[in-house]
């Protein structure tokens, strides 16, 4: 189950989902006026118990979304997989990690029109032209867990910084503070923070192989 970030649908994942084993869902969380994150772990947790043993996949924002849904549905979940993310602590937000507030209009963070430094590798139209303005809820609200998540074995596929760099982080950055303990696996995917585009067959392999390892 590919769950992706800001302003994506499950489109994004097309060219990984292509190219992955075996059977692949995508998720396309709801962008509609005043959803926040708790609709989309809620909207997550309903399709993970029509499913089982469930490799479940977050990018960025989506990391949020995978760890409380798991949380709920621990049972449905085989492992965790966060791309360029991770699990945030209970009761932080997106913004919280941002370090600023977002720059909304209407209700919605619009998509940005021009590619952000962390777009490098890939053309950004993909994103400007089929991506969505994203609730501004989803970017304030704090996420909600438990720790039954922990219990999953979890994967890192780590594209803006290295597994030394994390290490580094997690003693003094909350929002690194739950990625360094317990059943981790660290992978290493140095091409920005959009793998999905622009290098969407080496983040498949490495999911595959999270797959495999599984198995």
């Amino acid at each position: 189950m590919l769950v992706p970030g800001f302003w994506l649908g499950g489109w994004a994942w097309d060219e990984v989902a292509a190219a992955l084993p075996g059977e692949v869902h995508t998720f396309s969380p709801d962008l509609g006026p005043g959803i926040g994150i708790e609709d989309h772990v809620t909207q997550l947790a309903d399709v993970l118990r029509g499913l089982d043993d469930v490799i479940l996949v977050g990018h960025s924002y989506g990391g949020m979304v995978i760890t409380a849904a798991a949380d709920r549905v621990p049972e449905r979940v085989a492992r965790l997989v966060y791309v360029d993310s991770g699990p945030m602590p209970d009761g932080m937000s997106q913004a919280d990690f941002d370090g600023s507030p977002p720059h909304a209009v209407d209700g919605f963070i619009p998509v940005p029109a021009e590619a952000p430094p962390t777009a490098a590798g890939f053309d950004w139209a993909v994103v400007r032209e089929r991506g969505r303005p994203q609730p501004v809820a989803t970017a304030t609200d704090p996420v909600r867990h438990g720790s039954a998540w922990q219990k999953i074995p979890r994967t890192a596929v780590l594209c803006s910084f290295t597994e030394a760099q994390l290490r580094g982080m997690a003693g003094s950055v909350p929002a690194f503070a739950l990625m360094v303990d317990g059943d981790w696996t660290y992978r290493e995917l140095p091409t920005g923070h959009w793998p999905m585009f622009s290098e969407p067959q080496a983040l498949a392999d490495l999911l595959s192989a999270s797959a495999t390892a599984h198995s």
